[in-house]
């Protein structure tokens, strides 16, 4: 953990320089979720509980089941009904698959599964030179990633507007509400259809967009990556992912600790991995992401950030080499 430390610290001083000293920046503070969570000591657990690391017939993979629908697709995925406890069974069937298979069943059935270290590091961005129209950038993105962003962009003086579905709003403020402030107390809040006319015309004026959704999920709301860059051709689109915007990885579910594994974002005890903390590819991918996208907006430049929590880990882990 010291290692990683040392490389967000230093990571962070890069952001701190961009913003002319307007972002407070410490490491421990920006890989902790606060006291809002009841955390066990990582190991082949993560300290929230929700993913676990799992021996296969030839490798490692992270599996995580957050969700109660992917712990009702488990039979399908791994071929076999359940008796006993999910994740024994999963443990155990597991064993007798290769990680291939099992991450290319995995990924057809929507489920956060990455082979550990399959992630390479994020690529130099190729962005366009912009002519901005305004200073406002909205921030459509929920949970950990791409709210952090968001909030590091506000404290570093932009103005910064949330919006959120009424229907469906980002579920932080209630489970979380500490680092819900931290996240988005900077930032304006509102709500309002994703779908809808009002959100279009804002995009049309942004100079910048943060979203964390994958693209076929935008795409259906309106947002088609050339539509809206027909629309607004000076807008940086700020596109947080688990594991890529482009290509198959497009369809990939992922979280903090799945992510954080398929980057490589971990320690090895005799021979197991073990998670080093909570999420770390959530904040990480956060703190990532607002550094580029300050130095994309101070140089004036459009274009698609594609930002995957995956490849950050990876980069990370590389720091730390």
């Amino acid at each position: 953990m010291k290692a990683l430390l040392e490389a967000v610290a230093e990571a962070g001083d890069r952001l701190v320089k961009l913003s002319q000293g307007r972002v407070c920046f410490d490491a421990e503070q920006a890989l902790a979720r606060g006291d809002d969570l009841a955390l066990t000591p990582p190991g082949l657990w993560s300290p929230n509980g929700h993913c676990r690391l799992v021996q296969t017939s030839d490798a490692w993979i992270a599996v995580s089941l957050a969700r109660s629908d992917d712990i009702d697709l488990l039979p399908a995925w791994l071929g076999t009904a359940f008796d006993a406890d999910p994740w024994e069974s999963l443990v155990a069937a597991a064993a007798e698959r290769s990680a291939k298979d099992l991450v290319a069943a995995a990924v057809a059935l929507h489920l956060p599964v990455a082979r550990i270290n399959e992630a390479v590091a994020l690529d130099q961005a190729q962005l366009a030179d912009g002519d901005p129209r305004t200073s406002a950038i909205l921030d459509l993105s929920a949970l950990w990633a791409g709210p952090y962003c968001g909030g590091l962009l506000a404290e570093a003086g932009h103005t910064v507007i949330k919006i959120e579905s009424p229907d469906r709003p980002d579920p932080t403020a209630q489970h979380t509400p500490r680092l819900d402030a931290r996240l988005n107390g900077q930032k304006e809040r509102r709500q309002m259809a994703l779908d809808g006319s009002e959100l279009l015309a804002m995009i049309d004026e942004a100079r910048a967009i943060i979203t964390s959704a994958r693209p076929h999920a935008l795409a259906r709301l309106g947002l088609d990556e050339e539509q809206v860059f027909v629309r607004n051709p000076d807008l940086l689109w700020i596109a947080i992912t688990a594991h890529g915007w482009r290509d198959e990885a497009a369809m990939r579910v992922g979280f903090g600790d799945d992510c954080a594994a398929a980057g490589g974002l971990l320690r090895w005890d005799d021979g197991a991995p073990q998670f080093i903390g909570d999420a770390l590819a959530d904040p990480l991918t956060g703190m990532t992401a607002a550094t580029l996208a300050l130095e994309a907006l101070q140089a004036g430049k459009a274009g698609l950030l594609d930002i995957s929590l995956a490849r950050t880990a990876a980069t990370l882990a590389k720091a730390m080499a």
